[in-house]
Parts: structure tokens; C-alpha cells; sequence
């Protein structure tokens, strides 16, 4: 059937051409057309007028699909710079206080140079803390008995407070002679006090070790062959005055070097204890929109270097790169700031964090929290750790969820070729906890660990960069949406469910506090709903003893629940200011 034009209605109002005219308006009116006969010409003429349009239409289309595949190309072409350089050999890991995250700093503060975001640190883009991390074992210490060269920490560890000395002798365990070491088994101290709870084996070993110097021995070597355990250990934060002479206390393998009580033994030694201070940086960009709340985005930069702090999952001296763990973070951080620069969403400012000392216990962010760099209140934080590997098995898990009644609400405007799953949780593994626990809504973007965390296999090669450009825009639509929302309430949440795995069945449920430098561990709080909670545990307690292990750190802390298991009951001593406190607990 031949149909052409005659009448025509354009935004409901009717029109009669003359006769063989075709009558359109392109745009936004509407047309109604109504049967009648007339030429093939005009027929032929309406339907080219009608496709223009749809024609134009497609090429715009066309052109925007270019445009975008341009850019999501420059994205990943950025990333994978990015990630290439931070996580090369060059950079040896990228440890914390080392010529190594020193160039990942400057290569940070070149980056927002270029892409034009002002600094906001207290110093230009940086912000410097320290990190005191106490006493420490040098290397050079030794002790050598009959030629034979015992192993630091495995056989033997000098006391904290031990003079840093060199000492040879020829004694006899014993012996007790002038001018030469001595030996003392705690064996039979222990066992007379083992039902006073008074007792206290620091107090004794400075008596007993002031007594011995007087009377002329040239070190002071202790063990015990009993069975109670007696809490010596190497106390990085004491802060007593060294002895005059080396204190030695040796293990249970150290042990076997000294069979024969009365033997003479060619002895040597050498202890050299050191304070060791760290330096660390921040560094911090910011885009001033003059809003009243800001945005922070960030992701830590540093890494585990040579496994000098023996944070890593595998052994050796070698290279950690970290191109998951964080230079992933480090360079979607870059990314999403980019994209801000480039259409900022202007009803709120946006601070870009990079984190030093994360792997150390979120050093960075902590200090940042207490001297923020910043005025003015902060809506939200989102935190980018390990987004570089993202497959449909593991998914991309976005952390604290339950941190603000707004987050689901938010998450069903955004789009994304991701497979996302959600975890409540504010609180973990990573830089947001520490905002989380200052009351700030959290957003922690994580891809999953993997058999190559922490550990020299974690390279560049094995970053899946398209998923990691998905998280990067998924994380500029996430800010383009809150951008018109009112202020995020706060919600607290339960314990973490997700990050790395622990090697513990039991644990407390309480977040240390890592930058504490005095003997004990003191927290930062109580996880909601877990033991410490119910216990009536606060933040800045100090945990002293569990059952018969004291702990002088997080990492002696850590070691002692390792010895308990489900089922078990012992009793916890904590000091809340002046007070000791004593808690019976059932795991």
C-alpha cells in the first residue's frame, strides 16, 4: 500500500499541505500522520526527512562509543605505567622509610604536578611523621661457644636492657668466678613463686643482675630447664637504664650447647642494641570546590622491601614489588584524581591520600586521623587496597557497606560490568579503618587475596588492568552520584569478615593499637559483639597477660594467642590508667 502525507500533526495541532508536500520538524515536537493517496515522489521524500534524524543519531552514537574506548585505553595505557614503575625492581619494594618508597613519594608528587591538583600536606604535598619502632637487636650481636656460633632469637636473644658490650671468657656454668660470665637457671625462682602473685621476673633479673656486676662477672647468662613459663622476652619498648654488663637469656635449643655444668667453655659474645626511628611520608593533593564536606580517596603506597620486617609469606632476602599490594590502589588513586580534574563533581571538595607505613599496622592513615592536613568535615572515605586482580571468582568486595544507611541506596545507581559483592563491616585490614573508627562512612575497594600475597611473586604482569580501569570508573560514578546527596550518616558495624587470612582459632576482638610505644598492647577499641565487647574492654586499655603469657607488644600479643583454642579458659590482665584489671575469659 502506497502511504504519503497530506496531514500532519505537530505537537497536536493539525496541518493540510498542499497536495505532493511533505511537511516534517525535526526535534523534539511530535507527528502524527494520517493515510491518504498521493505520489511516489513524496513518499520517497518523507522517508528520507524521516531518517535523517536516526542517521545523525547513529553517528553521534557512533562517535561517543570512539570517544570512550579512547579513553578507557589511555586509562589502562596510564595504569599500567603506573603500576609498571612502582612495582619495578627499581624501587626495591617500596619499605617504608627506604631511597626506595622515598622514589615512589616523588613519583606520587610528580603525577599531581602534572595533572594539575594542588598539594595538602603540611610541607607542599607531604606530610612527614616518624615511626619509633623501639629497641632493636643489631645484627652484629653475636655469642659463640666452643667455636660454635649461636643463632639470634632461635638459640639466644639479648635483653633489651643488656650493656652493648663485647665479652670472652672462659667459664664454667657452675662456676661463679670473678672476671668471668655467669650463668643462672630460673628454674627454682619460678617454682618458689609460682603461687605469688606478686612476683615479678623483671624486677628480679635487675636485682640479681646489679648483684652478680658488683661481684665481678663480665655478663649475666640466663635459661631455665623447668616447665613454668617465665615471660622473658626481648621488651623493644623498655625504656629502663641499660645494665653495666651483657645479659644473654637462652632458649630451650639454645640449651643443648650447654650439656656439662661443669665443663670449661670458650666463650664469646658481642651485643649491640640499637633505638631505631623510621622516617615515613604521606603525601596529599586536594581539590578545593569551597564545599562544606570533602571526599577523601585513598590508597597506601609503601610495601614490604626485602622482607626486612619479616611481614612476608614467603623467605629469603629478595625483592617484594607489590604490584597488587598497593601499587594497584596506588595507581586507580591516580586515575580516579584525573577524572576529577578533568569534571569535578563541585558540591564537594576532594583529598587524594597516599598512606605510608600501612604495612606496618596503618601507620599512615592513623597519623593523618590525629593530624589531619585538612579543615572542614568529611562526608566519606573511600579506600583502594589491592584492586589489581579481579576475576568472577573472587570477585570485587566492597567493604562497609553497613557504614551508612545510604550505601545501598547509593549502589543501585551505579552501574558496572563487575561482579560486586558487599561486606557491612567498617572496620579491617586496610587505611579505612582508621576513618571508620573516627566516625566517618567507609567504601573499601578490594579484589581478593591470592596465592601471591605478600610475598616476591606479586608482579605487574599478573594485574588484570581492564577490571582495574572498571574499578577506577566505578569509583568516579560513585562520587558523580553522592555528589548531590545530603551529608552520609554514620553507622557502627560488626566484627570484619573479610581481608587476609589469620592463623588464630581464637581471638579477643580487639583492634590494637600499633603506634603505642610502651610495654603492652593497647587498643584502639572493642569489635561490636565480639569477646572484649561483652568483657567491657575500651579503647586505650593496655593488655599486659593472658593466662601465664605476658606480652610486651602486638607481636608477643599475637604470639600468645596462638597458644589458646576454643573451649579454653584463662584469665586477662589489662591496665586501665592507674589500675590493673583482671578479666576471667572463656574462648
Amino acid at each position: 500500500m502506497e502511504v504519503s502525507l497530506t496531514q500532519v500533526y505537530i505537537d497536536g495541532h493539525k496541518s493540510t499541505p498542499k497536495e505532493g508536500r511533505v511537511v516534517t520538524r525535526l526535534g523534539t515536537e511530535s507527528l502524527t500522520f494520517v493515510r491518504n493517496k498521493a505520489s511516489k515522489m513524496g513518499k520517497r521524500w518523507f522517508w528520507v526527512l524521516l531518517l535523517v534524524p536516526f542517521l545523525g543519531l547513529s553517528q553521534s552514537k557512533r562517535k561517543i562509543r570512539i570517544e570512550a574506548e579512547k579513553q578507557k585505553a589511555a586509562l589502562i595505557s596510564n595504569l599500567k605505567s603506573h603500576i609498571g614503575y612502582l612495582a619495578s625492581d627499581a624501587l626495591e619494594g617500596r619499605r617504608t622509610g627506604t631511597a626506595g618508597a622515598d622514589a615512589a613519594m616523588n613519583y606520587l608528587v610528580k603525577q599531581y604536578e602534572l595533572i594539575g591538583i594542588d598539594p595538602k600536606g603540611s610541607s607542599g604535598y607531604l606530610q612527614k611523621f616518624e615511626i619509633n619502632e623501639g629497641l632493636q637487636i643489631d645484627p652484629a650481636t653475636y655469642f659463640t661457644v666452643n667455636n660454635t656460633r649461636l643463632k639470634i632469637d632461635k638459640d639466644f636473644f639479648p635483653m633489651a636492657t643488656s650493656a652493648s658490650l663485647q665479652v670472652a671468657g672462659k667459664p664454667a656454668i657452675a662456676l661463679q668466678e670473678k672476671g668471668q660470665p655467669w650463668f643462672k637457671d630460673i628454674k627454682e625462682t619460678l617454682e618458689e613463686n609460682k603461687s605469688n602473685p606478686h612476683f615479678d621476673i623483671e624486677a628480679w633479673i635487675k636485682k640479681e643482675v646489679t648483684t652478680a656486676a658488683t661481684k665481678g662477672a663480665t655478663a649475666f647468662i640466663l635459661y631455665n630447664t623447668g616447665s613454668i613459663v617465665d615471660n622473658i622476652q626481648f621488651n623493644k619498648n623498655d625504656k629502663s637504664a641499660a645494665f653495666s654488663i651483657p645479659v644473654i637469656y637462652l632458649t630451650q635449643a639454645g640449651l643443648q650447647y650447654f650439656t656439662d655444668p661443669s665443663a670449661t667453655l670458650q666463650l664469646e659474645l658481642g651485643v649491640r642494641i640499637v633505638e631505631k626511628k623510621r622516617p615515613a611520608t604521606n603525601v596529599a593533593a586536594y581539590i578545593n570546590n569551597g564545599a562544606a564536606n570533602t571526599v577523601v580517596i585513598g590508597a597506601h603506597y609503601d610495601h614490604l622491601g626485602f622482607n626486612e620486617d619479616k611481614n612476608a609469606l614467603d623467605t629469603g632476602h629478595v625483592i617484594h614489588n607489590g604490584a597488587d599490594d598497593n601499587a594497584s590502589g596506588t595507581a586507580a588513586l591516580l586515575e580516579i584524581a584525573r577524572l576529577v580534574k578533568q569534571k569535578s563533581p563541585t558540591h564537594h571538595n576532594y583529598l587524594f591520600l597516599h598512606f605510608s607505613g600501612e604495612e606496618l599496622g596503618l601507620l599512615g592513615s592513623k597519623y593523618w586521623i590525629e593530624n589531619p592536613t585538612m579543615p572542614g568535615a568529611i562526608n566519606y572515605m573511600i579506600n583502594m587496597d589491592m584492586v589489581g586482580r579481579y576475576d568472577t571468582s573472587h570477585k570485587l568486595t566492597v567493604g562497609g557497606y553497613g557504614t551508612s544507611s545510604k550505601w545501598g541506596q547509593i549502589w543501585k545507581s551505579l552501574s558496572t560490568p563487575l561482579v560486586v559483592k558487599f561486606d557491612s563491616t567498617g572496620s579491617g585490614p586496610s587505611d579505612h579503618a582508621s576513618f571508620y573508627r573516627a566516625g566517618i562512612p567507609v567504601q573499601f575497594f578490594f579484589t581478593g587475596s591470592h596465592p601471591d600475597y605478600h610475598k616476591a611473586s606479586d608482579d605487574a604482569d599478573k594485574i588484570n588492568y581492564q577490571a582495574t580501569a572498571n574499578i577506577v570508573t566505578l569509583a568516579y560514578q560513585m562520587m558523580g552520584i553522592t555528589d548531590s546527596l545530603p551529608k552520609l550518616d554514620f553507622i557502627k558495624t560488626t566484627e570484619p569478615q573479610m581481608g587476609r587470612s589469620t592463623k588464630f582459632t581464637v581471638s579477643l576482638g580487639v583492634i590494637p593499637d600499633y603506634g603505642y610505644s610502651g610495654t603492652g598492647m593497647r587498643i584502639d577499641g572493642a569489635s561490636p559483639g565480639k569477646l572484649a565487647e561483652k568483657l567491657g574492654l575500651q579503647a586505650g586499655d593496655i593488655l599486659l597477660q593472658l593466662g601465664d603469657y605476658k606480652f610486651v607488644d602486638v607481636n608477643s600479643y599475637m604470639q600468645t594467642l596462638s597458644k589458646f583454642k576454643k573451649g579454653d579458659q584463662t584469665m586477662l590482665r589489662i591496665k586501665r590508667g592507674a589500675n590493673e584489671i583482671s578479666f576471667s575469659v572463656s574462648f
